[in-house]
């Protein structure tokens, strides 16, 4: 059975939708079966892969609300054993029209489970906010990836989101787990970067992880060309570090 794993941060601008493209074509390519899930109004997680959001004809929005399959909603990529369930900006709506269904906090959980077994990593694209689809999905994970942006304040942010996964522990999902915390946008010639990363070690410990990703050209030129960094420009330090990063997290998972 393959594992759900949440990139969240209620942070905006953190680098979670870079983080999700590439990472999951990154374990596509390194021979795993992975779904990704944009559970982002702002579908750029679906247009960054090459897909017209207005053009699915089942989205994520669907599945929630209506209790479409996943299989079904499921689509091919451009990356070979990657498959998609995109977003469109109508799962703004969705927030509200989940508020009266039965275990709302669960739905999401439950549309997974049928098509967890046809995965090695489901990896779930959360907004940045700590709605009721970001509770959704961590509620259905199996653990959590928090991209934390080489800045300062991106540090105050992550008690907010850490007390949020300590309730949904408590009374959602007692088996979530933290992944890992990645550093996003990072420049080794700040000053400000390399405390960071010291911080976020001295606190977290093992929680963090090896692999950082840097800033990089190729990395924001990628999504409007539809692609991931390792089609666009496989040699780029972006797409690198991005694979790194997927082998780190096969490594710990033991899926080889």
């Amino acid at each position: 059975m393959g594992k759900t794993i949440a990139i969240a941060n209620q942070k905006g601008g953190v680098g979670k939708t870079t983080t999700a493209i590439n990472l999951a074509a990154s374990l596509a390519t390194n021979g795993k079966r992975v779904l990704l899930i944009d559970a982002d109004p702002q579908a750029n997680a679906t247009s960054g892969l090459g897909i017209e959001p207005k053009q699915m004809t089942s989205t994520i929005y669907e599945c929630l609300v209506d209790d479409y399959p996943m299989a079904g909603a499921a689509v091919d990529t451009c990356v070979t054993n990657l498959k998609l369930i995109g977003s469109r900006i109508d799962l703004v709506g969705a927030e509200v029209e989940l508020i009266s269904k039965a275990d709302r906090e669960r739905v999401l959980r439950n549309g997974i489970s049928p098509v967890k077994d046809q995965f090695d990593f489901i990896l779930i694209d959360c907004s940045p906010s700590l709605g009721l689809i970001t509770v959704n999905a961590l509620t259905a994970a199996d653990s959590v990836i928090i991209p934390v942006q080489a800045e300062y304040f991106a540090l105050e942010g992550i008690s907010k989101l850490l007390n949020t996964i300590r309730i949904i522990k408590s009374k959602l999902n007692p088996a979530l787990a933290i992944e890992g915390f990645l550093l996003t946008m990072y420049d080794a010639r700040l000053r400000l970067a390399n405390q960071i990363y010291e911080e976020l070690k001295s606190h977290f410990g093992q929680m963090v992880f090896n692999t950082v990703i840097p800033r990089n050209i190729k990395l924001s030129e990628a999504p409007s060309h539809g692609l991931p960094a390792i089609l666009y420009d496989p040699n780029s330090r972006g797409a690198t570090s991005h694979v790194q990063l997927a082998k780190e997290i096969i490594t710990k998972n033991k899926t080889d």
